[in-house]
């Protein structure tokens, strides 16, 4: 992200710092209810990943993020993307997205890239709505771990 962070509505997107990461676990249900994702969060990512793992801050506190990096066959890939549950709706994930896609452009990105549990019918339709194709492949995180895949071209 660019000195130019993003405000509207309340709510800031601009690049996760370390604290922010800690903020987020301690938070942990409010984005995430019953599941236990906490493994997934990479301390490393917001240190090595600064311009692309993005917080949307309000005066209530963080209300999203999203943790991603873009590869060196120029593809944005989206890591982690979750709304805290009073969020929800508002357009702030689809917002996310959008400076996420921005940023990663800026680093030379063509392609956009996601993965999902088969089960996970919220980031499903969430992806569908914007304008990802996707595909199930098998043993994709493992044997036994099939996944949904989703892809798309830059711009958002």
């Amino acid at each position: 992200m660019t000195t130019e962070d993003i405000h509207t509505e309340g709510t800031h997107i601009g690049p996760a710092s370390v604290a922010d990461f800690h903020r987020v676990l301690a938070d942990h249900p409010r984005y995430w209810g019953e599941r236990d994702m906490r493994a997934l969060h990479l301390l490393a990512m917001v240190q090595e990943f600064g311009d692309t793992c993005l917080v949307a801050r309000a005066p209530d506190g963080i209300r999203g993020y999203l943790f991603g990096f873009v590869t060196p066959t120029a593809t944005a890939y989206v890591h982690l993307i979750a709304t805290r549950d009073d969020a929800r709706g508002t357009g702030l994930g689809r917002r996310l997205y959008g400076e996420f896609a921005a940023a990663a452009e800026r680093q030379g990105a063509r392609r956009l890239k996601a993965i999902t549990s088969v089960a996970n019918t919220g980031s499903r339709e969430f992806h569908r709505r914007l304008g990802f194709e996707s595909r199930v492949a098998e043993d994709y995180d493992g044997a036994g771990r099939t996944m949904v895949v989703f892809g798309r071209g830059l711009p958002l």
